[in-house]
């Protein structure tokens, strides 16, 4: 949960206070906010090697705060914590594609806007981490999107082969988007633990697949979806680390995609290309990042060096442009990413929010469409 999502849990909380404990619980309690797993669930999610004394682990223990300081410590140093050009000056620019007209025999990747993707592979339409609210929290006052990238509706989007969901944190599970989008999707895939919100919020059992790291779903022998490792955590309401979090391995028969997750970097990156693949463009989380959380999101440098590492011949950066979740201005993971591929051996992709982009060789060249709107 970051700051913004629990300053919205504690204003939520604030507004209903007056009508005492009882009054913040039915806050709590409403559907938004999913279920905790249990039953069956729960039984399997005893059995996964990442799960230990009540909760979920990174491969690399590492605390989610890296200065050792409490929660609610970093609160309050963030709160005091003066903001600069964390909003862009303008609309950012968005390019709504027709994803109906996309050809199906033609692989795409089309970013949403923060970590939200529409993805097409081996004729089969793909959704990963939709949001299409105008924030990105409990309360819509708290994380708003910025001008100009709001542009996308459930309406816009085709029946879906299968929406994928990286963990249950406000900015990746939206629950207007994905009950907007419940009776167009055909399948869900996610960590264990996270198909408890789905099951609250009246997906058919049969419907959603959850899954562990190394796990894989494949989807009519033309996908195969694979779990991988990431570091960070998970947390819809005040607990922690009750369901899995994770990244994604698509590959086709012509296209290998990796999309991390939020992430931190480490050494899971390379082993995840000498495991499935050097992938054709790497999804990678690329902003809202601070020295406090160097353990769960990376730089944009960081970023480089994790698609390097996996050996990818593109990068995307995502995690950004939609929403401030941290203190580094706007367009700060675009310029340092930019700078830091430039003399690497790997195409930075950076389309206009909306744009498709083929998977076919090579990659055309990218606008620098931020420095424009800077």
């Amino acid at each position: 949960m970051n700051r913004r999502t629990f300053l919205g849990l504690l204003g939520g909380s604030a507004v209903v206070a007056g009508t005492g404990t009882a009054g913040v619980l039915t806050f709590l309690g409403q559907e938004q906010f999913g279920a905790l797993p249990e039953g069956e669930q729960m039984r399997r999610i005893l059995l996964s090697p990442h799960y230990a004394d009540g909760e979920f682990c990174n491969l690399i223990p590492r605390p989610v705060l890296s200065d050792g300081s409490s929660f609610a410590g970093a609160l309050i140093r963030s709160l005091t914590e003066k903001k600069i050009n964390s909003v862009p000056p303008r609309p950012l620019p968005f390019h709504k594609t027709d994803f109906s007209a996309l050809a199906s025999d033609r692989n795409a990747v089309v970013w949403l806007g923060h970590s939200s993707f529409y993805l097409q592979l081996g004729g089969k339409r793909l959704l990963i981490d939709p949001v299409f609210s105008d924030h990105a929290a409990p309360v819509s006052f708290s994380t708003r999107a910025f001008p100009g990238t709001n542009v996308i509706t459930a309406q816009d989007i085709p029946p879906i082969d299968c929406l994928l969901i990286s963990h249950d944190h406000w900015d990746h599970l939206d629950y207007p988007t994905v009950t907007a989008l419940k009776k167009k999707t055909k399948m869900v895939v996610c960590g264990l633990g996270t198909g408890a919100h789905f099951r609250r919020w009246g997906f058919d059992e049969h419907v959603v697949h959850e899954a562990d790291w190394g796990d894989s779903v494949t989807l009519d022998k033309k996908v195969v979806i694979t779990l991988v490792t990431a570091s960070h955590y998970s947390g819809r309401s005040l607990t922690r680390n009750k369901t899995l979090w994770t990244g994604f391995f698509l590959e086709s028969a012509e296209s290998r995609v990796f999309f991390s997750g939020d992430s931190g970097y480490g050494p899971h990156f390379a082993d995840i290309g000498r495991k499935l693949g050097a992938p054709d463009i790497a999804l990678l989380d690329c902003g809202q990042y601070n020295e406090r959380w160097k353990y769960i999101h990376m730089t944009p440098e960081q970023a480089v060096q994790a698609a390097l590492d996996m050996g990818a011949k593109a990068l995307l950066p995502a995690h950004a442009g939609k929403f401030s979740l941290a203190f580094h201005s706007w367009d700060d993971p675009f310029r340092r990413a930019a700078a830091a591929s430039s003399d690497k051996n790997l195409s930075l992709a950076t389309p206009v929010m909306g744009d498709a982009v083929f998977l076919e060789r090579p990659l055309p060249s990218f606008p620098r469409w931020w420095e424009q709107t800077a």
